[in-house]
This record gives structure tokens, sequence and C-alpha cells, in this order.
């Protein structure tokens, strides 16, 4: 019973900072979205119609907001289950973003500082399309071997940051900086090669990939989502038991969590840095290749869209654990799904929806201001773990 209270306990300090840094930023959203109505401020000289009309504004942004996300009674004149529609959709969104999010998570869990999902998942993407559309084979097994080949391609191009620097001593997260451009232009240039230009095109876009490659749906063709939520949702509880219930796991977190000791304690803390980089690379990659054979199906210059950059708040949001990440990613991409309805049912901008995310970093990344204003104690956050490599 005691271990029972003290595990309730650690886990509400555990949440406790993230959803709290969510709680302030979608506050001073609301506020921002309220002061963002010019009729409030034709209402100044009247208190409580000012206050009205802004809370109006805000609850109707975040209303439409809930509708694109999750729920939409005006869909279910026909069919009562077509309201869930904005739901699968955060599922489609959300599904690459839990992949990239864990190619950091599982970074973060090594004491190392993964910028780089961005450039991995490009190539995870270019992988991905070039098998899909170069070959032809049967349905499961070309699915299987596109997959592969992203994997392969981003798991390289991730290892080499770990190779960089267990060799050389090079700050992992200059080098994943520097690569994310690398890759951001060479998949400018691949589109611009006869291979990758889908022909009388002119505009980077490569050939669609071959329906045998594209991932299933899972409800029909009127709803887009597929089986790479299923995907990132196996691949989380497989990086949880590789953390938590092996001995690679173990020495990735105790490099994490102090490099001099795990050498000490005879282990290659270079190995672990290049096979860490090398798992993370593949994860963020597996992001692409879900992203193109589950929903956009053709490789483009913006096919990484910011699931890189949004993955390093994900992470930070899910405190480096793969459940954490996972519901992290799903709130995103539920911010994501439903900030087109809101834009398009109110005169709230989309940017608002960027503002939050931003707000979310802002609030994480100060976690003492969030202990001054909820007089918090002994809570830890995702910068401290993400600076210490915490082992949680």
């Amino acid at each position: 019973m005691n271990k029972f209270k003290k595990y309730i306990e650690e886990t509400s300090k555990s949440i406790a900072l993230p959803l709290l840094a969510f709680f302030l930023a979608i506050l001073s959203g609301g506020l921002l979205i309220a002061f963002s109505d010019p009729k409030i401020y034709k209402l100044w000289k009247s208190p409580l119609e000012f206050l009205g009309t802004g809370f109006a504004s805000a609850g109707h942004a975040y209303l439409a907001l809930i509708q694109g996300s999750i729920f939409d009674g005006n869909l279910t004149s026909k069919n009562f289950l077509l309201g869930f529609y904005p739901l699968s959709e955060t599922f489609v969104v959300a599904a690459p973003l839990i992949l990239t999010g864990l190619s950091v998570t599982l970074a973060f869990r090594a004491g190392l500082f993964n910028i780089g999902a961005q450039g991995q998942f490009i190539f995870g993407a270019i992988g991905a399309s070039y098998v899909g559309f170069h070959y032809n084979l049967p349905p499961v097994i070309h699915a299987l071997a596109a997959i592969l080949g992203a994997i392969v391609l981003a798991g390289l191009w991730g290892g080499l940051v770990g190779f960089l620097k267990a060799r050389t001593g090079a700050h992992e997260v200059i080098v994943t900086i520097m690569l994310n451009y690398i890759s951001v232009y060479f998949l400018l240039w691949l589109l611009s090669t006869q291979t990758f230009l889908r022909k009388g095109r002119q505009d980077p876009i490569a050939p669609p990939v071959n329906e045998n490659a594209r991932l299933p749906k899972l409800f029909g063709m009127d709803y887009r989502i597929n089986l790479g939520i299923f995907i990132a949702l196996g691949v989380a509880y497989l990086i949880h038991i590789l953390l938590s219930r092996t001995t690679w796991g173990f020495q990735f977190r105790s490099v994490g969590a102090n490099t001099l000791a795990a050498k000490t304690a005879g282990m290659s803390v270079p190995f672990v840095m290049t096979s860490v980089m090398v798992i993370c690379g593949a994860l963020a990659g597996l992001g692409g290749a879900v992203q193109v054979m589950g929903s956009e199906y053709a490789l483009t210059a913006g096919v990484a869209g910011s699931f890189g950059f949004d993955a390093i708040t994900v992470a930070l949001l899910g405190r480096a654990k793969p459940l954490g990440t996972v519901l992290a990613a799903l709130l995103f991409g539920a911010l994501r799904a439903g900030g087109l309805t809101m834009q398009a049912n109110t005169t709230t901008p989309i940017d608002i929806v960027l503002v939050i995310q931003a707000l979310v970093v802002l609030f994480i990344a100060a976690p003492a201001m969030v202990r001054a204003i909820f007089k918090l104690k002994n809570v830890k956050s995702g910068t401290d773990m993400a600076a210490k490599g915490w082992n949680g």
C-alpha cells in the first residue's frame, strides 16, 4: 500500500509541471484571442461587456478547436460516427509526431540533445519515397521494404552524429543543427533530379508511391487515419521495454545519468552514443515513412513540415518518457488538426495555435516561474531532465 501511495505521489509530481505549463499556455492563448477581437475595444467603457465579449471570443475559438480535433456534431446528420472524423485527423497528425518525439526522448535519456530529428525525418521520407515509387513489389513486402529503406537511411544519418560525438567530441546540438540544413537543401536538390522529379512537373514533387507501398486505411476511404498510428504506438511500447527492461536500455540511462560512472563500470560510452543516435535517427525516419506512406503519398519539399522541431516540445512536455511523449504528441496533433477549424469558424488566426505551442515551451523552459506562480516544491522539469540526462 505504501509503495502504491509513493508511486501515486511520484506520478503526480511528474505530471504536475507539464499540465500546469499547458494550462498557463491555454490561459495566455485565450487572452491573446480575446484581445485580438476588435469588438472588445468598442466596449472598454463597459467593463462587464468588455470581459464578457473577451471570454466569449476565447470560448468560441476553443470550442472550434475541439470540434476540429475531437468531435464535430455538425457532421453527424448522416452518420453519428462521422462526427469523430476530426479525431481521426488528430491521429493522422500525431502518428509521425509520436515517432519523431520518441527520437528526441531516447536521446534525452542517454544525455544527448537530438535537434536533428527534422533532418532524420527528411531522410526517412526520402528512403520510403524512393522504394515506394521505384520498385513494384507485392503489397505487404513493398510496404515493409519502404519502411526498411527509411529506417536504414535515417539511422545512418543519425548515427553520423553519434559517431562524431563519440570520436571527436563534436557537440551533438551544433552537428544536428548543421545537418538539418544539409538535409533540407539536399532534398531540394534531389527533387530537381530526373530520378525524383515527377514526369511532366516543374515544381519539386516526386512520383507518387505505389498502391502496394501505402499504409492501409483503417476505416475506409472517407477517413485518412491509417496503420501509422498503431505503428507509432507499438514502437513507443518497444522503446519503453528497451529503456526499462533491457541491459542496452540500462546502459543508455547510465550514460545519460553519469558518463564517467558508466565508463568506470566498464560500459563503452562511444558505442552507447553512436547506437543511441542510430536508433534516434531510425525513429525519426520511421516518422517520415509514415508521413509519406500513410497520408502524403509523395515526397515534396515541405514533407517534414515542422515535425522535427515540434518533437522537441513533445519530448519535453512528455518528460522524456514514452507514454508522456505519446500523450504530448496526441495533444499537439489535436492543436494542429483543430487549428484549421478554429480559423474557419471564427476570426481567430491559425497562428494562435503556434503561439500556444510556443508558450508551452516557454513555461516548461521556465520551471522556476511556474513553481512560483503555483507555489510548487520539489517538482522536476523537462529542462532539468534534458540537462542531466534524467534517469527517472
